[in-house]
């Protein structure tokens, strides 16, 4: 178990009854925001290790959380993987280019996005070093 914190921004109470669970169960620790004017005020408070981002939020989308992430020193370097509902033919470039590490397209595939978690908390580097070891 890693113990690391990971914060779900989204406003979708089912995506966070079913992720919640998984991600506790694989030994993180989870909090969430729901909609883009606390997102910041928690991602404060709690600077997690890992941002899991929507970008359909109410009071503003993911795109300017993100944005104003970036622009917070604290916050800043924490990696972002964007889950969406949204179209991802022009939406997935941009969230990259604006900082995020992964985009997936809601639902997602479990064991591919646990990986991508795992890639951007430097698990997979750590793991792979241990078993080669």
């Amino acid at each position: 178990m890693s113990g690391k914190k990971i914060l779900i921004i989204d406003d979708d109470k089912q995506l966070l009854l079913g992720l919640s669970p998984r991600l506790k169960a694989n030994g993180y620790w989870v909090t969430s925001a729901t909609d883009a004017v606390s997102a910041i005020a928690v991602a404060r408070k709690e600077l997690p290790d890992l941002i899991i981002l929507d970008l359909g939020l109410p009071a503003g989308d993911g795109f300017l959380v993100l944005e104003r992430m970036r622009g917070v020193a604290d916050l800043a370097a924490i990696p972002v993987i964007v889950l969406s509902a949204r179209d991802p033919a022009g939406n997935k470039q941009r969230a990259i280019d604006a900082g995020a590490v992964a985009f997936f397209q809601k639902p997602p595939d479990n064991h591919e996005f646990l990986g991508a978690i795992r890639q951007a908390l430097g698990e997979t580097t750590a793991l792979s070093s241990f078993l080669k070891s």
